[in-house]
């Protein structure tokens, strides 16, 4: 984990591939854990440590979050959230060339399967992106594209649901049909956006370190 930006009220860190956002009672590393950690032990602080989890990121994208160091601030940024108040953008790796700027659909959590499908305005939520092809290889024979992405909404698996639907699933996303196995981040959130929860103030964090992201797809960096 690490630190990028600390005050009174916020803890803003890069969550790396493979850890959790939150506990799910297995053994697994978590970002909450740790961050919690951190803070007691720079600060002395007995006892428990309170931290806000007030966003999540999947155990296998890695990149920024926000966390709430006081309940004011978890209670203000989570309604900002839940307004669509922050700007999130993603770097990813898909499969194919996309076509076009922009992704729109309505999407339905299976909550057994863990899982996003596209439904229909009666079933689903609406759900937005757009986005930009940055660079495209062909690697073993497969032709692959690393596109960034601004979220306009924020659904359970919207990058991972949406782009595969269009028939270009995150290379090694087998959950969303991609049939490469694939043991690195290839979902990064390198940059948000959003108010301070007290001063109201505009903070912008952008973190892209091409060390981690994509490192065990060969030729890709």
């Amino acid at each position: 984990m690490k630190v990028i930006y600390e005050d009174n009220h916020l803890l803003v860190v890069y969550k790396p591939y493979g850890i959790l956002a939150q506990a799910d009672g297995s053994i697994k590393p978590d970002i909450l854990t740790l961050a919690k950690a951190y803070l007691k032990e720079k600060y002395q602080k007995p006892g428990n440590v309170y931290l806000g989890l007030v966003h999540r990121l999947d155990i296998n994208t890695e990149g920024i979050m926000v966390l709430a160091k006081t309940s004011k601030a978890a209670k203000r940024l989570s309604a900002d959230i839940a307004q669509h108040d922050f700007e999130k953008k993603y770097l990813a790796v898909v499969e194919g060339l996309p076509q076009g700027s922009t992704l729109e659909n309505y999407l339905s959590k299976n909550e057994n399967e863990r899982k996003a499908y596209v439904t229909g305005p009666d079933r689903g939520k609406l759900a937005k992106l757009s986005f930009q092809v940055l660079r495209t290889w062909i690697i073993a024979n497969q032709l692959l594209s690393i596109v960034d992405i601004s979220l306009e909404t924020g659904r359970f698996h919207q990058i991972r649901c949406q782009f595969a639907h269009s028939g270009h699933p995150l290379y090694g996303d087998t959950k969303y049909g991609s049939k490469n196995i694939v043991k690195t981040a290839v979902l990064q959130a390198y940059s948000l956006s959003f108010r301070h929860p007290i001063s109201k103030e505009m903070l912008t964090f952008t973190d892209i370190d091409y060390s981690n992201i994509f490192k065990g797809i060969e030729g890709i960096i």
